[in-house]
């Protein structure tokens, strides 16, 4: 900011005039007459730094704003100072620049910036008591154009830039562009600029439309646009347009003789608040403009006026099948919890919710100024809890279901669809990257991915049950499933696949919280603070959805980590390239081994487990991965899901974590579950993701990683999955568990409530022939042809009508053959 600093022999002659007005001589009071214009001279020239070059003149006169685009060229909003549509002289009716210049500026297309002769009344009559403008429509928009260069403040200085600022303006413009550039910035109130959105506002109807008695109005409101609000204040509008038709038909620019009939018709408005265009990613163009603020500063450029050109990663397509997603599923989420709080007939509810509705009061702005006026705690609340409208207004803000979704492109990290909640005009608190809130169980794959890091594999045991994890001081921390423990052997594919707590503690107890929360930070979750505590296992740090999606995106990458990109080029306004943006280079963020045992046992969450929904109802048959998530008391409901080409997550809830969800319709897969399968359904229908790719986990690299040298059998649908030890070479015989596989398996059925169904087959005897070393579990279909098959038998407990015979012959080709 400039400061006005005045040359020392300026001072000193200043100071001399001034001594000579304190001590008056004839001699000297003929110096300082002769000295007040050469003051003021030299003063206007000291100012003249302090007001906008012709440069910036030059650019305000090539203003555009800047356009941010989707990567498939679709426009998703523009930056402009304010809520503006631009529209050209010849584009706005006659009857407004008649108006403008019979009531502003009569002399405008005289003067040259400056109406001496106005200028010069209006001082007389200034001094006189009687305070009258003088500013031509140059000088107005000079004000409009640099409020913050020249100012509004009634003083000598602000009037002398002004003037100096039109005088610019003047050798720049041309008259037309002068009256243009003035109409299409002067404020109109209800966050209206310019003439265009004015017309919209109080009548409706574009620009070009206006009436006389229309435009009138309009110019009326420019002496005081509160003032002679038409809408708030008809009574002075109506005389103010009454006093600019005078005007208009003074200056030949209205027939005299309707003058009369027209002042007697009424102002005819016809309101409507004009909200700006939010595009189809409000949320996403509102981080994009923060950061393209700050790379505009960085480069020296103007996001309002150097018609920049960016170019995003947001596909068009992806993101409106999202907003659709979100609105259909929010909104049928939405009547069901009216239901539950009873929205529309009052707030009916007894025991805890009414005393949450209780502190809902008590919270409240209203609450607390009737305790200021006086009022005690049961007078406020009565007071309150009778004032209906107070009720509706605070259960409709306390009560609506929000929701957020983001989907990535895990091998470049390119945002293609993001929205941060139900709707920005009502809500724009972003989901996506501002809202914390616990993950529940969609953080669970980090503490498997942490040990099968540690060298665990998918089918290790561990037995369902009662867990006690001491956290010191006699504390105990005891995470429980829904319907108890099963007392039975899951394994570690099992207990995620079915989202088992008791399991996953387990677990957590073998690699450590340390470890998972290493993981979770490699993997994506960057900027929020994860408590290394054991709990932590269960998703009690609050996240972002944005790292969640992140570090899913890194499994379907094959543990490799992509920072999320929104920006892959800026251009000028001719189209040259300023800046072009890569992906960042992958961060190896786990082992690839790991990483895609961890997608294939997610894989079985969508085919068996809490997903099951994403085939049966969605009917998604592409290869995907995901987990379901769900918090304490059904506060919130997550669920991502991973395909070759996008990876997407939905987080449902309401921003006050005191409100909860209903217990049927709450849980992940209830709530957030049909936001993302209402999604792909639709991307996969519409061909904007491929139905044929895969991920890269195979479908047999949830077996035990083989011995050095060996590998597994090419993929192939197993029948019965078989977990046991490693048989060394020589050895004829090994120990295993059985447990019912994939559908053609015995029992048919996966296990429900997280209980084994049929329960697993316990220590059967594996006998092979001839005795050799290969990797354990194999699997592979029956009728596979191999050369010089080794035939491996199983014998035991298990009844044959449960394992016939031709489920359980594995064929293996011999070591040498492989």
């Amino acid at each position: 900011m400039k400061t006005l600093s005045l040359p020392p022999r300026l001072r000193q002659f200043g100071a001399a005039v001034l001594s000579g007005l304190r001590h008056p001589t004839l001699r000297g009071m003929a110096w300082g007459l002769a000295a007040v214009p050469v003051v003021l001279g030299l003063y206007v020239l000291a100012l003249i730094p302090f007001t906008p070059s012709i440069d910036d003149l030059r650019r305000v006169k090539a203003a555009k704003p800047s356009v941010i685009l989707s990567a498939d060229g679709q426009q998703l909003t523009v930056f402009e100072r304010a809520n503006r549509d631009w529209v050209k002289l010849a584009d706005i009716s006659p009857h407004v620049a008649a108006a403008l210049v019979s009531t502003e500026d009569a002399r405008f297309y005289q003067h040259r910036g400056l109406d001496l002769r106005r200028t010069g009344a209006a001082l007389m009559n200034t001094l006189q008591g009687k305070v009258q403008g003088g500013s031509t429509i140059t000088q107005q928009l000079a004000r409009n154009l640099y409020p913050e260069d020249i100012g509004r403040a009634r003083t000598m200085t602000r009037k002398i830039k002004e003037a100096i600022t039109a005088v610019k303006i003047e050798s720049v413009y041309s008259k037309d562009e002068i009256l243009e550039t003035y109409l299409n910035t002067v404020p109109f109130l209800y966050n209206a600029y310019g003439i265009e959105m004015a017309a919209r506002t109080y009548f409706d109807k574009t620009a070009d439309t206006l009436n006389v008695l229309e435009s009138a109005t309009l110019i009326g409101m420019l002496k005081g646009t509160s003032y002679y609000n038409p809408v708030l204040n008809p009574e002075r509008a109506l005389q103010r347009r009454n006093t600019v038709l005078s005007r208009m038909a003074r200056h030949q620019k209205l027939p005299a003789a309707d003058l009369a009939a027209l002042k007697q018709m009424p102002l005819a408005v016809s309101f409507e608040r004009q909200e700006p265009e939010l595009g189809p990613a409000p949320h996403f163009t509102q981080q994009l403009r923060r950061w393209l603020i700050e790379w505009a500063d960085r480069n020296s450029y103007n996001i309002f006026a150097d018609g920049l050109v960016v170019r995003t990663t947001i596909d068009s397509r992806l993101q409106a099948m999202a907003n659709e997603a979100v609105t259909r599923q929010a909104d049928r989420l939405q009547a069901l919890s009216d239901a539950e709080w009873a929205q529309k007939s009052g707030w009916t509810a007894r025991g805890p919710k009414r005393e949450l509705m209780l502190t809902f009061v008590r919270d409240s702005a209203e609450y607390q100024a009737a305790l200021a006026a006086g009022q005690t705690d049961e007078e406020a609340l009565r007071q309150l809890l009778a004032n209906p409208p107070f009720l509706q207004k605070l259960r409709a803000d306390k009560t609506r279901l929000q929701a957020g979704f983001l989907a990535l492109d895990p091998t470049n990290g390119h945002v293609r669809a993001w929205v941060g909640s139900r709707d920005f005009a009502s809500d724009q608190f972003d989901h996506v990257a501002q809202a914390r809130r616990q993950p529940g169980s969609t953080f669970k794959p980090f503490v498997y991915g942490a040990a099968y890091e540690n060298g665990s594999r998918p089918y290790d045991i561990f037995m369902d049950q009662a867990v006690e994890i001491a956290l010191g001081d006699g504390a105990f921390w005891r995470p429980s499933d829904g319907g108890g423990p099963s007392g039975a052997p899951m394994t570690l594919r099992e207990g995620l696949m079915y989202s088992k707590n008791t399991i996953t503690a387990q677990v957590m107890q073998v690699v450590g919280p340390q470890r998972v929360a290493a993981l979770a930070r490699s993997m994506g979750v960057r900027q929020s603070k994860l408590d290394e505590v054991p709990s932590l296992a269960l998703g009690t740090s609050p996240v972002t959805l944005r790292e969640m999606v992140a570090s899913y995106s890194t499994l379907a990458n094959d543990g490799r980590y992509m920072e999320p990109m929104v920006v892959t080029r800026v251009e000028d306004r001719n189209g040259h390239v300023l800046e072009e943006f890569q992906p960042a280079v992958a961060q190896a963020a786990m082992s690839t081994h790991a990483a895609n045992m961890l997608v294939d046992v997610m894989r079985g969450v969508v085919d068996q487990g809490t997903g099951a929904a994403i085939r049966s109802r969605y009917g998604i048959r592409a290869d995907v991965a995901g987990k379901t998530g769900t918090t304490q008391d059904n506060t919130d409901g997550w669920f991502i899901l991973m395909h070759p080409q996008l990876v997407a997550g939905a987080w449902v809830g309401f921003n006050d974590n005191r409100v909860t969800m209903g217990n049927r319709w709450g849980p992940g897969a209830q709530s957030a579950l049909p936001v993302v399968g209402e999604f792909f359904q639709a991307a996969l229908k519409a061909k904007v993701l491929d139905a044929r790719a895969r991920l890269s986990a195979t479908a047999g690299m949830s077996s035990a990683a083989p011995p050095a040298g060996q590998e597994l059998l090419a993929p192939g649908e197993p029948l019965v999955e078989v977990h046991g030890t490693e048989v060394p070479p020589g050895a004829g015989q090994a120990q295993a568990v059985i447990v019912p596989g994939g559908p053609g398996a015995p029992g048919g059925q996966p296990p429900a409530s997280g209980n084994l169904s049929p329960p697993p087959i316990k220590y059967v005897n594996i006998q092979i022939h001839p005795a050799a070393a290969f990797p354990m579990p194999a699997t592979a279909p029956p009728t596979q042809p191999v050369p010089a098959p080794v035939t491996v038998q199983v014998t035991g407990e298990a009844p044959a009508r449960e394992l016939p015979e031709p489920v359980l012959r594995i064929e293996l080709p011999e070591p040498e053959a492989r």
